[in-house]
C-alpha cells in the first residue's frame, strides 16, 4: 500500500502556549461571572493503532483527540461543562454553563480546590515524552512480525486473534484560580498479540504485550510473539481440580489486580461512603512484616509517573505499607474533607504504587511452595471491596514437588482479601512494571480451589 511521510506527533498536538491560553483565558471569565473558585483541564492527543490478523491488515486509526473540562465554584455549589470546541466562543459558553449548573445545585460543605499550599511549586521533567512516528507501512509490518513470529514458534499454533501496534503522544494541562498552571507531555507505545493453539482436548488462546515511553524500549517483535506463542502453547490439555485448599501463587501480571483490590479499599471515596471493607484500618497490620508498600511517582520515563495529581496537588514518594502497617489512605481534596484529612495527591489515581519483592525468583518460589496451584489468569467480577469476598474463575498450572506439572482450567478461587493480605508468604523479583501498579508473583499461603 502507498504510504505517506510520518507526521510528528509534536506537530499533531496544539502548543502548550495555546492550551495554558484557553486556561487562562476560563479562569478569567469564570471569576468574571462570579464564580469564587474555578478550575479548569485540558488534553490533546495524537495516535497511530494498526491491527493485523492472519497476516491481513484490519484496522488502521491515526488519532487526533482534544478536550476541556470546566468547574467553578459559587461557594459550596460547584458546576461542570465540558468541550472539544476550543473555539473563543465555545469556551465561552463552556464557562457560562458551567457557571449555570452551580448557581442552581445544592451545597455541599466539601467541595472546593485543592488547598493552595498543597499544589505543586516547581513542575518536575520526569522524562515522560519520547514521541515515536512510524509511517502506517513500518507500524503494519512491526505488527505483523510478531503475529509471524508467534505462528513460527509452534506447529500448534493455528490461528490469531490478531496483533496490534500502538503509538500515542499527549500533552496536559491543568490550572486553577489559586494561581496554579502546569504542564506536562507524555508518550506511550505498545505491541503486543493473541494467539490460538489446538491441542487433543480443544483450543486455548493466550497473550503478551509490551508498553513503554519510549519506543526503543518495547520488546522485540519475536520475543513478544515467541512470548504469546509459549503462552498458548502451555495451556493446552488442561485438567480440572477437585476441590481443595492449598498455597497459591498469582503471577506478577495477575498481582497486580491484588494491589488493586487494596488501592480500592483504602481510597477516599470508598472509605467515606462506608463501602471497603477495611474502613478503620489507619496504623493497623493488613500484610505480615516483611512487606513494604510504595508511592514513587517521580520515576524517569515511568508509566504512572506524575509531577501532580489532577487538581494540581504535588505528588511526592510515600509509603503505603510499612512493616506490614497501612500507613495512609489514597484521597483527593474531596474525600480527605469528608475524612477530617489531608489529600495525598491521589486525584486521578495512584503513582508507581510498588511492594517491595523478597529476594526471590519465581523458581524459586514455586520450589519452596512444593504443590499447590500457579494462577495465570483470572475471570469474573466475584471481587466485593465492600466485603472483601474474593471469587473468581481461574486457569493456571499444577505444581507438585516445586515443578509445574499439567495446565488447570475451569476452576474457582475463593477467600477472603483480608486473609489473602495476612497470608502473603513472598512476592518474587519478577516485577511486572506495565502500568501504575508494579509488582512480582505473589505466593499466598492457603486458598479455596473450587473444581469438580
Amino acid at each position: 500500500m502507498a504510504d505517506k511521510a510520518p507526521v510528528s506527533q509534536a506537530d499533531e498536538l496544539p502548543s502548550s502556549e495555546r492550551l495554558r491560553e484557553i486556561i487562562e483565558t476560563v479562569i478569567r471569565e469564570a471569576k468574571a461571572l462570579g464564580a469564587s473558585e474555578a478550575e479548569a483541564a485540558v488534553s490533546a492527543d495524537a495516535g497511530l493503532s494498526v491491527n493485523v490478523r492472519n497476516d491481513e491488515v484490519e484496522t488502521v486509526e491515526h488519532h487526533r483527540d482534544k478536550g476541556l473540562g470546566v468547574t467553578v465554584y459559587f461557594g459550596k455549589r460547584k458546576g461542570n461543562a465540558s468541550t472539544t470546541d476550543f473555539n473563543a466562543g465555545a469556551v465561552s459558553d463552556t464557562v457560562k454553563a458551567a457557571c449555570n449548573i452551580a448557581r442552581h445545585i445544592t451545597e455541599d460543605p466539601y467541595a472546593g480546590l485543592a488547598d493552595a499550599d498543597l499544589l505543586a511549586k516547581d513542575i518536575l521533567d520526569l522524562d515522560l515524552y519520547h514521541p515515536w512516528t512510524p509511517t502506517t507501512d513500518e507500524a503494519i509490518q512491526l505488527a505483523l512480525e510478531c503475529e509471524q513470529a508467534a505462528r513460527r514458534f509452534d506447529q500448534r499454533i493455528v490461528n490469531s486473534e490478531g496483533a496490534y501496534l500502538s503509538t500515542h503522544a499527549g500533552l496536559r494541562v491543568y490550572g486553577n484560580s489559586h494561581g496554579f498552571l502546569g504542564d506536562y507531555a507524555a508518550s506511550r507505545h505498545s505491541l503486543g498479540c493473541t494467539m490460538i493453539a489446538q491441542g487433543e482436548d480443544g483450543m486455548q488462546r493466550d497473550n503478551w504485550y509490551s508498553i513503554s515511553r519510549r519506543a526503543n524500549d518495547l520488546e522485540s517483535t519475536k520475543s513478544i510473539g515467541e512470548t504469546a506463542a509459549r503462552r498458548t502453547v502451555q495451556r493446552l490439555n488442561g485438567r480440572k481440580l477437585s476441590t481443595r485448599k492449598v498455597p497459591v501463587i498469582f503471577s506478577a501480571e495477575i498481582a497486580r489486580g491484588l494491589l488493586g483490590h487494596l488501592i480500592r479499599g483504602v481510597s477516599g471515596g470508598s472509605l467515606y461512603r462506608q463501602a471497603s471493607f477495611l474502613i478503620d484500618s489507619l496504623g493497623k497490620p493488613l500484610f505480615p512484616d516483611f512487606v513494604e508498600i510504595t508511592e514513587r511517582p517521580h520515576i524517569p520515563m515511568g508509566l504512572g509517573s506524575s509531577p501532580f495529581d489532577n487538581e494540581g496537588v504535588a505528588t511526592r514518594d510515600r509509603t503505603l505499607i510499612s512493616e506490614g502497617v497501612l500507613q495512609g489512605y489514597v484521597l483527593d481534596s474531596y474525600a480527605a474533607r469528608q475524612l477530617k484529612m489531608q489529600t495525598t495527591g491521589n486525584a486521578g489515581g495512584v503513582h508507581n504504587l510498588e511492594i517491595s519483592a523478597n529476594n526471590i525468583t519465581l523458581d524459586a518460589m514455586l520450589q519452596e511452595m512444593g504443590t499447590g496451584l500457579l494462577v495465570t489468569e483470572v475471570m469474573g467480577q466475584g471481587v466485593s471491596i465492600v466485603t472483601g469476598d474474593y471469587s473468581r474463575g481461574a486457569s493456571g498450572f499444577w505444581v507438585e514437588n516445586g515443578e509445574i506439572q499439567y495446565p488447570v482450567e475451569e476452576v474457582t478461587l475463593a477467600g477472603h482479601l483480608s486473609e489473602m493480605f495476612r497470608g502473603l508468604q513472598a512476592v518474587s523479583t519478577d516485577l511486572d512494571t506495565r502500568g501504575n501498579l508494579r509488582t512480582g508473583s505473589w505466593w499466598i499461603d492457603a486458598m479455596t480451589v473450587a473444581g469438580n
